[in-house]
C-alpha cells in the first residue's frame, strides 16, 4: 500500500466552516510538491443532521442523529476510507451507539478526544482549560479522559455557556464582531494551556491569534490529522 491508495474520510458539516478549516489543515499536514502525492480525502458535509448539543443535553432527535451519523460513516467505509474523522467534538458522545450500528467503524474512526488527551500526557501537561460546546463540557467526556491520564481539566461554568455559544455560532454563520473577539480572547486566555474542544474554536484562535499568543492551544482535529500522517509515514514510506 502506498499513499495513493490511502483514503481519509471526514464526516463534516458540523458546521461547514469548521469543515473547510479541516480541509485546509489536511493540505498543510500532508505537504506535497505534486498534488497526487497527498492521500485521497472524502468529505461528507452532512450539514442537515440534527444538533449534537441538543441531542446530548435534551435527547432531542437523538435517534435521528445517530442514524444519520451511522449512515454517513457506513458510506465512507464502503467508499474505501481507511481512517475516518468526525469533525465535531460533541459527536463523539454518540460513538458507542454508532459502533453498535456500524461495528467495523471502531477500527476506522480516529477519536480526536483520545488523540488530544494522549498528546497532552505526552507533552507533560498537568492542567488544562477546556473550551467546548456546552454539550461537550456538561458530558464530562474531556474531563474524564484527562482524569485517567493524570491531567486536571477545568472548564467554563454554566453561566458562561452563552458566551461560548456566541463564539461558536459566529464561526458557523461566518459573522464576527468586536464582542466575539473580546469574549473569545477572555476565555482562551483563562489558562496557560487550552484545549480547543469544538471544531469552530480553532478558526477563532487563528483569527484572533494576536490576542491569544500567550496561551498554548491544542486543536484535537489537527492532532488527529497529524497522527494519521505519522501512522502512514511510519508504515508505508
Amino acid at each position: 500500500m502506498n499513499r495513493k491508495s490511502q483514503v481519509i474520510g471526514v464526516l463534516g458539516g458540523m458546521g461547514t466552516y469548521a469543515t473547510i478549516h479541516l480541509f485546509r489543515q489536511y493540505a498543510e499536514v500532508f505537504p506535497a510538491e505534486r498534488e497526487w502525492e497527498r492521500p485521497r480525502i472524502m468529505i461528507d458535509n452532512r450539514c442537515t443532521m440534527p444538533s449534537r448539543v441538543r441531542a446530548a443535553l435534551y435527547g432531542e432527535d437523538r435517534e435521528q442523529l445517530i442514524s444519520e451519523m451511522s449512515d454517513s460513516v457506513s458510506h465512507l467505509i464502503k467508499s474505501g476510507c481507511d481512517r475516518i474523522l468526525l469533525a465535531c467534538n460533541t459527536a463523539h458522545l454518540f460513538l458507542s451507539d454508532l459502533y453498535d450500528r456500524v461495528p467495523e467503524a471502531k477500527e476506522k474512526i480516529v477519536d480526536i478526544i483520545e488523540v488530544c488527551t494522549d498528546g497532552l500526557r505526552e507533552d507533560g501537561v498537568n492542567e488544562v482549560f477546556l473550551l467546548a460546546s456546552e454539550g461537550t463540557i456538561a458530558s464530562g467526556i474531556y474531563q474524564e479522559a484527562c482524569g485517567v491520564r493524570g491531567i486536571r481539566c477545568e472548564a467554563p461554568k454554566e453561566k458562561e455557556f452563552a458566551r461560548l455559544r456566541a463564539c461558536i455560532e459566529a464561526v458557523k454563520r461566518n459573522r464576527y464582531s468586536d464582542d466575539v473577539r473580546i469574549m473569545f480572547s477572555e476565555l482562551v486566555n483563562r489558562g496557560s494551556t487550552c484545549v480547543l474542544g469544538c471544531t469552530e474554536l480553532p478558526v477563532l484562535y487563528e483569527k484572533y491569534f494576536d490576542l491569544c499568543s500567550d496561551t498554548r492551544a491544542y486543536d484535537p482535529v489537527l492532532m488527529a490529522l497529524t497522527r494519521i500522517r505519522d501512522e502512514y509515514n511510519e508504515v508505508y514510506l
